[in-house]
Parts: C-alpha cells; sequence; structure tokens
C-alpha cells in the first residue's frame, strides 16, 4: 500500500497542529491532568490515522478487458436505471452510479481502454451524493471515453456534501488505459458512469465495488 500525492499536503497539516495541540496541553493547557492528556493523544492519533487511511492506494492486481467495462471508483452501488443522458449522449442509457463513503479508496480509475473524447468540469453546489439533483447541480466533471471498437463510456465525477474538491488528469485527445488514474475526489462523492443500452449489467444495487478491479457491465463483442 501507498498514500496518494493529493494527501500529503492535508496529511502534514494535520499532523503539525494535533502535535502542537498536544505539546500546547501537555506544558500549558492541561499540564496537571494526566488522564485528560492521554485522551487527548489518543484522539488525535485516530484522527490521524483516519485521514491517512483515506488517501491510501492499496495494492492490487486490476482486471482488464476489452469488452468488459470496471468501477472506476471504490464503495457501494446505488443507482442502476435506464436514463436520458442529457449532456453529451441525448439519448438513452443504463447509468450505474458507486457512492463512495469518506472510509472508501477515493481514487478514481478509468472504466475501459480509449481516447478521451469530451471532457467538461462544472462549478456547483454541494448536495449531498444521493440527493436527486446532485448529478446536475453539484460541482463534477464529465468524461467520455471511446475504446478502439467505436464504443464510447460517459463516466461522471459528482462531489457530495463533504467533499469540496474534485481532481482530475485527463484532457481531450489523451489516451487513457483500463484500470489507470484518472482523478481523485477528496472525502466522500459519488461516481456515475452511463452506458450503451445493450451493455450487460454484472452488479446489483447494494453491491460493493473495487475500482479497477470489480466488472460493472460487459459491452457486446
Amino acid at each position: 500500500m501507498r498514500l496518494h500525492r493529493e494527501g500529503f499536503t492535508i496529511m502534514i497539516t494535520t499532523g503539525l497542529v494535533l502535535l502542537a495541540l498536544n505539546l500546547f496541553a501537555y506544558y500549558y493547557l492541561l499540564s496537571d491532568n494526566s488522564t485528560a492528556i492521554l485522551l487527548l493523544a489518543i484522539i488525535s492519533l485516530i484522527l490521524f490515522v483516519l485521514i491517512v487511511q483515506f488517501f491510501r492506494i492499496p495494492n492490487r492486481l486490476l482486471t482488464t478487458g476489452e469488452t468488459q467495462v470496471v468501477a472506476p471508483a471504490d464503495g457501494k452501488v446505488v443507482v442502476i436505471e435506464e436514463t436520458t443522458e442529457g449532456e453529451y449522449f441525448k439519448d438513452r442509457r443504463r447509468q450505474v452510479s458507486i457512492f463512495m463513503s469518506p472510509l472508501n479508496v477515493h481514487v478514481n480509475r478509468n472504466p475501459i481502454t480509449g481516447t478521451v473524447r469530451y471532457f467538461k468540469y462544472f462549478p456547483g453546489k454541494y448536495l449531498v451524493a444521493w440527493h436527486p439533483k446532485s448529478s446536475t447541480e453539484n460541482e463534477r466533471t464529465t468524461v467520455v471515453v471511446e475504446a478502439a471498437n467505436g464504443t464510447s463510456i460517459l463516466f461522471r465525477q459528482i462531489a457530495g456534501a463533504v467533499a469540496r474538491r474534485i481532481i482530475w488528469y485527463v484532457k481531450e485527445g489523451q489516451p487513457v488505459k483500463q484500470g489507470e488514474e484518472f482523478g481523485f475526489i477528496k472525502f466522500g462523492s459519488r461516481v456515475d458512469v452511463f452506458l450503451p443500452l445493450d451493455a450487460e449489467i454484472k452488479v446489483n444495487i447494494g453491491d460493493v465495488t473495487k475500482g479497477g478491479v470489480t466488472v460493472i457491465a460487459e459491452l457486446p463483442s
């Protein structure tokens, strides 16, 4: 396991603030109360560990396959439905949505190999990620990747009530590889994937996914 570069500043800052707080409490604020000092140290350690675990990147054997669509994120499947995708395709698609809690790994991975044909960032609100309007009103990005066989997949990072910053590493015209990072969302959010109607969905509502590993759909060969 390793730690994501997006968390270095937050982890160092948090560590220094907690260290300063504990030193101040030990020498001045709580110098005569050993129980309170110990309790503060334990709480600080737990908080720091929670921050660090959020930015972890576990070692994984990634799934690859030309007709397989892998999960772009760790989390829980909260939506599987046929809907109209109105931003890029403007037609009917199968939508699979994965909710990411603050305890999940938050690396976002390309669901297929191909070329980025469309990318757009939208500033917006921070409604809870499961709110019906979060996919159209929250801060978000939209990425469309076209595979070698011409099939296109749209996936969208959506910030939640806690997440306040979306990171992306792709741009239009860029070739991308299945399982590689395309972005990161800090502290909880959602990723929507829009698939062709003839895609065979391989997950169910409530399933737990692993980014880059879990196959969420099979495309026609």
